[in-house]
């Protein structure tokens, strides 16, 4: 009778005691830890850069068209950009673009670039000393090869058509300045010396001149 008893009060216990489950602990995987510290680490270091790029960053003239040298330079020709800098580059500073305006180019711009203070010059021309003459050259008197402003060129006195060439013909050196291309013939302002002005625009008005580009090497 007692070990009926004792079996029945065990099994009442069990019942009356229902199992308490387990606790389940979160387990957290090192590699995904080390993971998310480097993105933030990351996206801090990213964001300094940013910042410090931003702030460091210069607003400066750079060219919007190609400029050859010598030639005029019109607001088109210019544009503004922000730009990191290093200190060792020669800039203009963007307040200062319309000051540009007006000046020539003493060299090829081309477009894309950051202008500095020594390719633009604000020289008068024609300069002391210097004269200006439009000469128009007939189609066959003048290369193919496109002229440029700052070229050096010869003008050559031609001979009348049928005539025989004894000796050397008369020519003036001079710089191109500006080119304007016509239907008939293309005109051409050359930079002369002021003493051989009159002669050449003499010449220039007979049509009988034929224009040498020299060599463009320097």
């Amino acid at each position: 009778m007692k070990t009926v008893q004792t079996t029945a009060n065990t099994g009442a216990q069990q019942m009356a005691s229902p199992p308490v489950p387990e606790t389940t602990k979160l387990q957290r995987r090192p590699s995904a830890v080390v993971l998310a510290l480097v993105l933030v680490c990351l996206g801090g270091l990213t964001g300094l850069w940013l910042w410090t790029s931003s702030s460091a960053a210069t607003e400066v003239v750079a060219v919007r068209s190609p400029v050859e040298r010598g030639q005029l330079i019109v607001p088109e020709d210019l544009t503004t950009v922000r730009v990191t800098l290093d200190p060792a580059l020669r800039t203009v500073p963007a307040s200062v673009l319309e000051s540009l305006v007006g000046k020539r180019a003493v060299t090829d711009l081309a477009a894309g670039t950051l202008v500095a203070p020594e390719q633009v010059s604000d020289a008068v021309v024609p300069g002391a000393g210097l004269a200006v003459v439009a000469v128009p050259i007939a189609p066959g008197l003048i290369p193919s090869e496109p002229l440029k402003a700052g070229d050096t060129v010869r003008l050559v006195q031609a001979p009348a058509q049928g005539v025989e060439v004894t000796g050397a013909p008369a020519e003036i050196t001079g710089t191109v300045l500006n080119v304007t291309p016509g239907d008939t013939e293309t005109v051409v302002d050359v930079l002369v010396a002021d003493n051989r002005a009159g002669e050449l625009a003499a010449r220039a008005a007979s049509g009988d001149l034929a224009l040498v580009l020299a060599s463009r090497e320097r």
